[in-house]
């Protein structure tokens, strides 16, 4: 078993910038990928930004320029580094982790979500 623990949500103006973390912890031989995805009130969940080894990183067109996904040395800690941020953005944010736990195991996980409100 394996858990996402998210820090990093709160609220902020227009224009402001946060930073959101995630840390995994359990059985992990390796993270294929990790990243973030949002909901927003009354919509469905979208890709926010991935990223992996093999699979490279990818960012939803909305936060391209803006956002910045990246990965602690051990790995187990993926970052969003949000600047420009704008009302649109007000979601809740959650982590995703794509993990092998053992060799021949692989296994899809999420964090609770963490609020993100940006005000006008």
């Amino acid at each position: 078993q394996v858990q996402l623990v998210e820090s990093g949500g709160g609220l902020v103006q227009a224009g402001g910038s946060l930073r959101l973390s995630c840390t995994a912890s359990g059985i992990i031989a390796r993270i294929q990928r990790s990243g973030w995805y949002r909901q927003a009130p009354g919509k469905q969940r979208e890709l926010v930004a991935l990223t992996g080894s093999a699979s490279g990183t990818t960012y939803s067109d909305s936060v391209k320029g803006r956002f910045t996904i990246s990965r602690g040395d051990t790995g187990t800690t993926v970052y969003l580094q949000m600047n420009s941020l704008k009302p649109e953005d007000t979601a809740v944010y959650y982590c995703f982790a794509d993990v092998s736990e053992t060799p021949s195991s692989r296994n899809s996980y999420w964090g609770q979500g963490t609020q993100v409100t940006v005000s006008s």
